[in-house]
């Protein structure tokens, strides 16, 4: 159950990363842990980014290649200087004695640091993931340990990754578990049919709203409203114009495309003669 404290916002491709590390383990090793990157405000912690950081580890010790770490931080930078070190992920269910002592070099490197973990094992059938931040407790003067508290748990995606995810999904229904990709016409039919089918759902809920079988919601009613409003009024002849030169202006591309695709093959097989 979380506590008070900022809410972790994660997006698909740290943990597509995460289990992908993990599944590119050494051999004998039973976990993987890594640095994750991302932004922080006054509410969240948004993770945007991550990388696996090499380490050993045994029943008595645990040897982390802080270098590494260094190194790999210092290459994101470059790229994406916006990151920030926001904490370091394990997977796994549990919290081990070892994360302890990892907790506290990432507490050098960042104020208050997230432990991420994710349960590659699937105990309960899916892939858990958890926040925590660590909280000091015990008697001041004597020894003190340490306390993981957990944190609420939210995953975002922009745009992109939303096709990516839905992708994904895709080879729920697929026997081999794969599927190509499709073409761009193929998408914009596909994402089409998507919004035919929600103005359905739409217009059968106002319908019974009007009818007087369900009872209207007022939240529901501001947001048509609200969608109503966002829709720009363009007379029909102005759209149409518009569609079709956009759609000259993509098949143009895909003409010059494959244009030069068939030039360059035709290059490579003079240069061969």
């Amino acid at each position: 159950m979380a506590v008070y404290g900022p809410v972790v916002k994660i997006h698909p491709v740290v943990l597509a990363s995460i289990a992908d590390s993990y599944e590119r383990r050494n051999e004998g090793a039973t976990r993987v842990i890594g640095t994750i990157l991302g932004t922080i405000d006054k509410h969240s912690v948004e993770i945007t980014n991550c990388f696996s950081v090499p380490h050993n580890e045994s029943e008595d010790e645990v040897a982390v290649d802080m270098e590494f770490a260094k190194n790999m931080y210092e290459l994101h930078k470059k790229v994406s200087p916006s990151e920030a070190i926001v904490g370091w992920y394990a997977t796994g269910f549990d919290i081990t004695e070892h994360s302890v002592l990892i907790h506290e070099y990432y507490s050098r490197e960042a104020q208050n640091p997230i432990h991420l973990t994710l349960d590659t094992t699937l105990q309960n059938g899916k892939m858990n993931v958890r926040a925590y931040v660590s909280a000091q407790m015990g008697v001041p003067g004597k020894t003190v340990g340490v306390m993981f508290t957990p944190l609420t748990v939210k995953h975002i995606y922009y745009d992109t990754e939303r096709i990516g995810i839905d992708l994904l999904h895709t080879t729920c229904a697929s026997p081999s578990r794969t599927n190509g990709l499709t073409s761009d016409l193929a998408q914009v039919g596909t994402s089409a049919a998507r919004v035919q089918d929600m103005l359905t759902t739409v217009l059968a809920y106002i319908e019974d709203v009007l009818s007087g079988k369900v009872i209207a919601d007022n939240s529901v009613g501001r947001c048509l409203m609200d969608l109503l409003n966002k829709v720009p009024f363009i007379p029909a002849e102005d759209f149409e114009s518009m569609l079709n030169s956009n759609i000259n202006d993509l098949l143009m591309v895909t003409y010059l495309t494959n244009l030069a695709q068939a030039q360059i093959s035709l290059n490579e097989k003079l240069v061969v003669l």
